[in-house]
């Protein structure tokens, strides 16, 4: 082998292999280093299989409910070892396909740790074997990891991460939940779904903290009864692990209390993979467990980038692999755009689900518009109610003055796929108008979008 490239990645999950794909399609000759399976944690134990579960789980619900649809289902049986199977054998698969882009591509897949030695040089460990590779550019994508609670042990067993949460050999009786962003809210629904017993813990005002106060409010609603137990503006002093279970303090307040649960899971956000990979040795900068970058994912060493999870926030696979496409056609001299971190969709997939893009209400007041907000409930909306999916709403926040979209926030059934087409809105700067009088085929849930545009400026139909 070749030892010398134009661009090295370093990690190869949505970012990195998106990057090196793109930079051989640019002509460069490139090679991805990674240790594991190609895909990152997003394809074998993130976004892919977690929406596997998430499926069954809607599954399950539709059969408890297919009385609704005149469908009567008077006993079935859940196995969830098939349904673990299934999550794992789709992670499998499409980490097979990212090996053959890989060679479709003529990127040079090197199995191994790399560490950076030099600028120019990184060196890649892997059994036996030491290889020392050099490139003219170098693109960190090497992810990130669950981050710890100071004093609490992970064992993988009773006190666990999502990793190990998605491949347990049996729903738990049941399971506290430290975190309430979109990764506890998610495991949330399922292990609810599944028969557990779940507990959530949130340090803030409200779980989904991230998004629009009236979207965290419709979900917790959903999830309360559904039989979710929720504790807000709640922290965690103590977690103490016992022979058969664990006992986690925790403190609203003035009020302390124990709760006990057999298993506990820690979802509490992502920090970057900075450590062992020669950073220091090459003085790269990083900031709170992340590497510094500038608006091209370049390092404060010109030929090195870093790109996703371990760049900082947002933590989403989407971003990773723009920031990728951008970083690529940066080294090549091309002429490309920046990330434009004001169109970011975020996205939940519990049921029901999520999704977001731009400010939330409460943003845009501070940051000093003057706003016009338009609500449309999917209660009212002919096809939510023909597929049995009334709940939730869409709610749009423009500019008063030029009508400017500003933000937009779903919660209902499809709203991850909804929201996409306020990204590509945003993108073109659409205003108010272009969403309110672009005709939408009916009956859908995308209609709803369009009431709400509607009812933001006071002439919404059909509510």
């Amino acid at each position: 082998m070749n030892n010398s490239f134009d661009v090295t990645i370093l990690g190869g999950g949505p970012g990195g292999y998106v990057a090196a794909i793109r930079a051989s399609q640019l002509g460069l000759k490139t090679a991805i280093i990674d240790q594991d399976e190609l895909g990152g944690v997003c394809l074998n134990w993130g976004c892919i299989p977690t929406k596997s579960l998430l499926k069954s789980a809607e599954m399950i619900n539709s059969i408890k409910n297919a009385e609704q649809y005149g469908i009567e289902i008077p006993s079935y049986t859940v196995d969830h070892n098939k349904i673990i199977h299934r999550s794992r054998q789709i992670s499998e698969r499409l980490s097979k396909g990212i090996s053959f882009l890989m060679k479709k591509n003529d990127v040079t897949h090197i199995q191994g740790r790399g560490a950076f030695t030099t600028k120019n040089n990184i060196q890649v460990s892997g059994g036996k074997k030491v290889t020392n590779i050099k490139s003219k550019h170098f693109i960190v994508a090497t992810g990130g990891r669950p981050k710890k609670i100071s004093g609490v042990q992970l064992d993988g067993k009773q006190i666990i991460t999502s990793k190990e949460a998605m491949v347990l050999n049996k729903p738990p009786k049941e399971m506290l939940i430290i975190g309430a962003g979109a990764i506890g809210c998610e495991f949330a629904y399922f292990y609810n779904t599944s028969g557990t017993k779940v507990t959530m813990i949130e340090m803030m005002d409200r779980i989904l903290p991230m998004e629009d106060e009236d979207i965290s409010k419709e979900l917790s609603n959903r999830f309360i009864d559904s039989g979710i137990i929720i504790n807000t503006n709640t922290v965690v002093e103590k977690v103490e692990k016992l022979k058969t279970k664990v006992k986690v303090h925790i403190k609203n307040g003035n009020k302390k209390t124990v709760i006990e649960s057999g298993k506990v899971l820690v979802a509490i956000g992502i920090t970057g993979n900075i450590d062992d990979i020669g950073l220091n040795t090459i003085g790269i900068n990083t900031d709170n467990g992340s590497i510094t970058i500038d608006q091209y994912g370049q390092t404060n060493i010109p030929n090195i980038f870093a790109i996703g999870d371990v760049s900082g926030p947002p933590w989403l696979a989407h971003v990773a692999s723009a920031q990728g496409h951008v970083a690529v056609e940066k080294i090549a001299n091309h002429n490309t755009e920046p990330v434009d971190y004001n169109n970011i969709p975020s996205c939940t997939y519990c049921q029901p689900q999520v999704a977001s893009l731009g400010l939330t209400e409460i943003q845009a007041k501070e940051q000093g518009y003057k706003i016009k907000v338009g609500k449309f409930y999917f209660k009212s909306s002919g096809k939510a109610l023909s597929i049995g999916q009334p709940n939730g709403f869409v709610k749009i926040i423009f500019d008063s003055k030029y009508g400017e979209l500003l933000g937009c926030h779903i919660v209902g059934s499809e709203a991850t796929e909804l929201i996409q087409e306020l990204v590509i809105a945003k993108s073109l700067e659409a205003t108010w108008e272009n969403l309110a009088f672009t005709m939408h085929p009916h009956p859908t849930l995308s209609e709803s979008i369009m009431e709400a545009a509607l009812d933001a400026y006071g002439i919404g139909v059909h509510q």
